[in-house]
This record gives C-alpha cells, structure tokens and sequence, in this order.
C-alpha cells in the first residue's frame, strides 16, 4: 500500500501515544520514524514500530524518560538515556552539543543506554543546519550480534553506524555522509525478507559461512535455528570502523561494548558518541564555503558510466527519495503491515480502528 506521509505521521503518533508516549514525544518519534521512510531509509522507517512495541510490552522500552545527566562540563558531557527513546533523546543531546559547539567550537556528547535512536543521519542533517561539522559513532550493544567480522562466519558485532555532515553554502546542500558499517544495515535484510525480496550479492553469508542472497538466514532458518551473518562492508576496512566505533560508543562512552559478558536481552539499545565542531575556527567562512562549492560540482561533473545513473553525493539520494515519496505516498509492504497491526494488539491497540 501507499501511504500519504501526513496521513501515516498522524496515525504513528496516535499509536504512540496510546502505547504511553506523552503528546511531544509522540510527535517527535513519529516525525522521526516517518522522515526516515521520506528519505528512503526504510530499515529505520515505521517497519520499527513492531520491535518498539514488544520492547515496550517487555519493559525494555520506557516511555518519557529524561536522561539521566552523568557529567557535564561547559563542552563535554555524559548522558544516560534511562532505556528511553532514542530520538528524543539523542535529538536534545545533539541540541545541546550544537549550542555547546557555537559556544565553544567544539563539543564532545557521550550518549548510554538509549533505546534505538533511529536513522542518525537525522542528527547529521541537524548540526549541518546549524552551520557546523558532526562525526558520530554508534553501537548497538543489546540482543544477538548479527555482523560477522572479516574472516570470521559467526556475528561478533552489530550494524555500527557512523555518520560525518559538513554544512552546506548558498547553492550547494549539506554533504551527510551516514553508513552502517555492515554492506546493508540490519534493518534492510528485514525489509526485503517482509518483502520476499533477495539481497545483494556479498552482504550475506549462511550459518555454514557460505555466500547467500536469502535474508531468511538471519531469522533463523538454518538447523536448529542457526542463524547466518551480515557481512561488513569494503571487507578489512568495514570491519576495522565497525570494531573502532564499538570501542568508541561503547568502551569509551562508558556504554558497555557488545562482548559476552555484558547483558544481552535489553530490547534495542544503543550508545554513540558525538564530536561537533565549527568550522570557522579552523578557516574563514568564505574559502570553506568556495572550496566545499569547487569540489561538490568537480566531483559531480565527472561522465557517468551510465547515464542514467549521474554522479551523487552522500546526502543526495535522500533528497532525492524525500521528492519522490512527499508527491507519491510511502510504500509499506503487507508483511511489515501485518506486523504493526499484530504487534499492536499485544499492548492493546487496535491499528486498523486507529
């Protein structure tokens, strides 16, 4: 089906709120959820709301929290999201580093225990707004690690995205550069198994270690439940930015890393940390504004192989896909439908009346 973007806001905030969020948070979740599908990021689109509803029946999910302020200095600090969620959380941690920054040149936000805090090129595009560079690294340190590192056949990692923005000029948009670490997030194998679709070559491998393109292994379809793994990108180098950013979100943000010790079974729990700075302490406005100018279109002018597949640049096919879903409605799959509806009646509400 095809959903109006307005339409499918108003009634992800109305299941929100009858799940227990208050009236802002609601708003800001659903908003979130519904600008990810915009952007053409389904994986972190409404097909989430099923793992956020079973969080919430299991307690792992808590509606309303404030974080939990740990450390805070005039530009560095420590918050602790309380298993709240995620995008209201990070959005306010990403604020105050953005005004921590304007003040300081730069921030430093370590962020823990927050429950998924969506598509993080959001908080990219927020910094970038405000005229200043962000680097953010994030981990997923709850439930069953489904990235095999390089080499290795069993997941050892989850899909650690990162995220680098540089604000944009007069003419030229803001460059959002925001990646898992794995050749597709998580997320997009669930997509295509809701939607029988295959994935990728090279992005899959089954619980025996061979090359598939079935997203079935992850859910465990091989013997006795086995489960195959995501692979990470670019072989040694995805794994390599993988590993450091589970160090960083985890080991350094104080977080807790994924590794075997710590508990597993918290619903969907992420931590991150951000570095945001600006950037007209290092250089004059006007040379970063002309040379970030000169490269986006040298790079832009470059012939395409094919033609109709032009030259981009990170932040562009979002752009893009916002354009195209504002004018003709956010598809959503029966599969992924049928989840929201059942998942729904768990906690007692009703989808379809809604």
């Amino acid at each position: 089906m095809k959903i109006d973007h307005e339409k499918l806001r108003a009634l992800v905030r109305r299941l929100l709120g009858e799940a227990g969020s208050a009236e802002s948070e609601a708003e800001i979740v659903a908003d979130h959820l519904v600008e990810a599908n915009l952007a053409g990021h389904d994986s972190h689109g409404v097909g989430m709301l099923p793992a956020y509803f079973r969080n919430l029946k299991a307690g792992t999910l808590r509606p309303n929290q404030a974080p939990e302020i740990v450390s805070e200095t005039a530009n560095f600090a420590v918050w602790d999201g309380r298993g709240g969620y995620g995008q209201v959380i990070a959005g306010a941690a990403m604020e105050w580093a953005i005004g921590a920054a304007k003040r300081h040149g730069v921030a430093v936000h370590a962020l823990r225990n927050t429950h998924h805090i969506g598509r993080v090129g959001t908080y990219g595009e927020m910094a970038a707004k405000a005229g200043l560079v962000s680097v953010q690294f994030v981990n997923g340190n709850s439930g069953r690690p489904l990235v095999a590192p390089f080499r290795g056949r069993e997941g050892r990692l989850s899909t650690n995205p990162i995220c680098i923005a540089v604000p944009g000029t007069a003419t030229t948009a803001p460059v959002i550069l925001d990646f898992a670490t794995s050749r597709i997030a998580l997320g997009k194998v669930r997509v295509a198994h809701n939607e029988g679709k295959r994935v990728v070559e090279g992005a899959l491998i089954d619980e025996a270690g061979r090359p598939t393109t079935d997203p079935g292994v992850i859910y465990g379809h091989g013997p006795g439940g086995a489960v195959g793994a995501v692979l990470p990108f670019g072989e040694h180098k995805g794994y390599g930015l993988a590993l450091v950013a589970e160090l960083l979100a985890g080991a350094i943000c104080g977080a807790g890393t994924i590794q075997p010790k710590n508990p597993r079974d918290r619903g969907i729990l992420n931590a991150a940390l951000s570095v945001v700075l600006d950037p007209e302490r290092l250089a004059a406005r006007a040379f970063i504004e002309a040379e970030i100018d000169a490269l986006i279109a040298w790079a832009k002018s470059a012939p395409a192989i094919d033609p109709a597949l032009p030259v981009l640049v990170p932040g562009e096919p979002e752009r893009i896909a916002r354009a195209e879903r504002m004018a003709r409605g956010i598809t959503i799959d029966e599969t992924t439908w049928r989840e929201i509806v059942a998942a729904a009646a768990t906690i007692g509400i009703a989808v379809e009346a809604a």
